[in-house]
């Protein structure tokens, strides 16, 4: 096939804008009532059906076959990266503004590096040093260390909650795909993560229970169409376009592409949700150093011949926008 990379281009822009809206049209489901485990669960309900729909209108049921073997990788693969790492980030943008809590979430790369070089002792390249001083550096800017600590604690530590295990996400993603196709790996992800919802709600029921399904959100959404957006158009559509985004571009460069996440997410939730989600000088500095840092932590590994990054990082695209 043709690479064409200007399609590959527009493809990562457009998934990476439908991701940043769907901070903001999940910050409004949340502030009408739904709690983060129900939108969770919500979420990964929803995203099961359409891709079973979608698997069997490509007539790809057999790829959907499990071994005994393959349990364990897929429960935790779903548990980690499409049950907790979305939950967490819902926890995160509700006492944080969206851009922040993205931010803190985006810092899963540089997880991801550490453990390639201290936990498998491959070689990085020294660029990985310089990205991990921009981010903390970031970091240190987005919560103003130096004055009153004003970002909600509970809201920080579920968004670097979310990026250590969106960095097991992408290391367990690792083992997935040499074991399965993309699209089974990902339906019986999100399966996982749908029987991990509801078994939350089983345990631990949300005390509004599910009435604010029923009700509408600032500006008259109804709430049921704005979790219609999260599941297709925060969730599916962006999914199956960065899939095909990487047969046109290098894994690397969706990456770094998709980093215009944060970017839009702020923009959007300011222009939509008002003041609470403004940053001040220093945040937007920090998040410029944070996006720094990340780049150079997504170049600083050196590739292994296998040709395994690409499908690699095809899954670990996906899932930032919770």
């Amino acid at each position: 096939m043709t690479r064409k990379p200007l399609l590959g281009v527009a493809m990562v822009v457009i998934a990476g804008t439908m991701f940043a809206v769907n901070g903001t049209v999940s910050k409004l489901v949340l502030r009408a009532g739904i709690d983060p485990p129900q939108l969770a669960f919500l979420r990964a309900a929803g995203a099961l059906l359409g891709l079973l729909a979608i698997t069997f209108a490509l007539g790809r049921g057999r790829d959907l076959t499990v071994t005994r073997r393959d349990l364990p990788l897929l429960a935790g693969y779903g548990l980690a990266g499409f049950f907790l790492v979305p939950m967490l980030y819902f926890v995160a943008i509700s006492r944080l503004p969206v851009g922040i809590g993205l931010l803190f979430e985006y810092t899963a790369p540089l997880f991801v590096a550490l453990w390639m070089r201290f936990g498998q002792r491959q070689p990085v390249r020294p660029r990985l040093w310089g990205g991990l001083a921009l981010s903390l550096a970031g970091l240190a800017c987005v919560a103003e260390v130096w004055g009153d600590l004003s970002l909600d604690g509970v809201g920080v530590l579920a968004g670097l909650g979310a990026a250590v295990l969106l960095a097991l996400y992408y290391l367990l993603g690792a083992q997935g795909v040499a074991r399965r196709d993309t699209l089974s790996l990902t339906t019986w992800a999100f399966g996982a993560a749908a029987v991990a919802g509801l078994l939350t709600q089983a345990v631990a029921p949300a005390r509004g229970g599910w009435a604010p399904l029923a009700q509408t959100a600032s500006g008259g959404v109804p709430v049921a169409l704005l979790i219609g957006y999260v599941v297709v158009a925060g969730s599916i559509v962006p999914y199956l376009l960065i899939t095909a985004a990487l047969r046109h571009l290098p894994a690397t460069s969706v990456g770094i592409i998709g980093m215009i996440e944060p970017v839009i997410a702020s923009a959007v939730a300011w222009i939509t949700l008002g003041g609470s989600e403004a940053l001040n000088a220093a945040q937007l500095t920090g998040g410029a150093l944070i996006l720094a840092g990340v780049a150079l932590a997504e170049t600083a590994r050196v590739a292994p011949k296998a040709p395994e990054p690409a499908t690699v990082r095809e899954k670990a695209v996906a899932v930032p926008a919770g």
